[in-house]
């Protein structure tokens, strides 16, 4: 009987210790080998969550066995089967506007942070009386988290005005040409929320003349050299 308790103990431990498992590493842009800040990760077998800090580097709860998903805006999203706990090396590609558009289209229908995140939101939160609030790791972590979400959500607002069927429809552009033109002259969120319909129809037709004028060389975005 003794030894049927030690064992259930034994077990009891070993699946604790299983729980606690921190799984590190970096994430870097591929190609060129930078390291990536606030890329948003997520353990989608047990919805931990947690961000990259300003060397790329992330730290979090996992298990072997589960799968860890990587995404930033303007890159495509990588994922991680975790097998082991080696220090972890992703690479994110860069993404033109049309895989972007196919990514938050998709999400944005689905994905509510504060519906599925309400802890980061709770979080975040600063308090006068609680330093805690302020400087501790998870309060930082949450603000960022949270910022994060608000980017995010300026991109799909952009994405919804600036999109491929309204640009095509005021200029003459196709394929690639028209995802270089829609990457260099993106507008920022400040200005599609400052502008009704008819400005925005101007600042396309403007961009399309500062497009037309640049040396062909220069119209195309650089491509990334294989690492």
């Amino acid at each position: 009987m003794k030894k049927f308790y030690i064992l259930a103990i034994m077990i009891l431990l070993g699946s604790t210790l299983h729980a606690q498992i921190i799984v590190k590493g970096t994430v870097y842009e591929s190609g060129s080998g930078i390291k990536l800040s606030d890329v948003f990760v997520k353990d989608v077998t047990n919805k931990q969550i947690t961000i990259t800090d300003k060397s790329g580097k992330f730290e979090i709860k996992s298990e072997t066995g589960h799968l860890l998903i990587f995404t930033s805006p303007g890159y495509v999203a990588d994922t991680l089967y975790v097998v082991d706990l080696t220090p972890k090396r992703i690479e994110l590609k860069t993404k033109t506007i049309s895989l972007r558009e196919v990514s938050i289209s998709a999400a944005k229908v689905t994905f509510d942070p504060h519906k599925e995140y309400p802890d980061v939101y709770t979080k975040s939160k600063v308090y006068p009386l609680s330093p805690t609030s302020w400087f501790s790791k998870d309060a930082r972590n949450a603000r960022r988290m949270k910022h994060y979400f608000e980017r995010e959500e300026q991109e799909n607002k952009i994405d919804d005005i600036f999109n491929r069927a309204y640009v095509s429809s005021l200029v003459p552009l196709k394929g690639q040409e028209l995802d270089d033109f829609m990457t260099l002259y993106r507008p920022s969120y400040a200005f599609i929320t400052s502008n009704n319909s008819e400005s925005m129809a101007v600042y396309v037709n403007d961009s399309y003349k500062k497009y037309m004028a640049l040396p062909p060389d220069k119209r195309k975005l650089q491509k990334l050299g294989a690492q």
